[in-house]
């Protein structure tokens, strides 16, 4: 079982919603927070989660949040934390 780290950062929409930019994988822990930590100086949301499952089959668990800044919508609010 492995783990990938990923950040999603979101632009502003039409109306005060929020449009998911492309997500970037993070090498580990440490970079996801960083990195997650950089971009919210420009994006009004951004999130760092974890998924922990098998590349090879494409089973993985559900995401867990790292850290989020910003404002979450209710789908992600109800995210399992780390």
């Amino acid at each position: 079982m492995s783990a990938m780290y990923v950040v999603q950062s979101y632009q502003p929409g039409k109306r005060g919603a929020v449009v998911a930019d492309t997500p970037v994988e993070a090498r580990d822990l440490v970079h996801a927070k960083q990195l997650a930590e950089r971009l919210a100086g420009r994006k009004p949301l951004v999130i760092a989660f974890v998924r922990e499952g098998d590349a090879i089959t494409g089973d993985f668990e559900d995401p867990k949040l790292i850290v989020a800044y910003g404002e979450l919508p209710e789908e992600l609010n109800e995210m399992q934390r780390m």
